[in-house]
């Protein structure tokens, strides 16, 4: 059986949260139609939001970086749409060079070869984008060190 959309990121989160020693708060949302009541679901007042991939949190960023901003939460997610849409920030494997590494290998099945004899590929390029309007907005201060580092920062 599968598992869920984001559950091997959420055990390494769990993992990195432990050992850091940082509170981690678990919404789970399973539809749409959850996202507006999610924010009222925390225990506490969080210090910051992390949205864990699945095809619904990615379709979904646009209104997900609407409603951290309303709730004065700085947030990211692996979707560039977040941040370009809203969120403070997005980093994640870069999906137009995932999508041409696919083709390349539909190419290669296509040709014949034998899907299980070819290797398993991870993203090698990942993109940092920065929406340093939604950040001052909400008090943040983006070091200029990680300002640098960013393929895109929006103003």
């Amino acid at each position: 059986m599968g598992s869920q959309p984001g559950a091997t990121h959420l055990e390494a989160l769990k993992d990195t949260a432990e050992s850091s020693g940082v509170q981690l708060q678990v919404v789970e949302v399973r539809k749409p139609d959850d996202l507006a009541g999610a924010f009222s679901a925390f225990r506490s007042r969080p210090q910051a939001l992390i949205i864990l991939p699945s095809p619904m949190m990615h379709a979904e960023s646009a209104r997900l970086a609407e409603l951290a901003v309303k709730h004065q939460l700085p947030g990211t997610s692996m979707a560039p749409q977040f941040a370009a849409t809203g969120g403070v920030l997005s980093y994640g494997p870069d999906l137009p060079e995932a999508a041409e590494r696919c083709a390349i290998l539909v190419a290669k099945i296509l040709d014949g070869a034998n899907p299980g004899d070819l290797p398993v590929e991870r993203p090698t390029k990942f993109r940092l984008i920065i929406n340093l309007k939604t950040a001052k907005a909400l008090g943040l201060q983006i070091p200029d060190s990680v300002l640098a580092r960013a393929d895109q920062v929006i103003r």
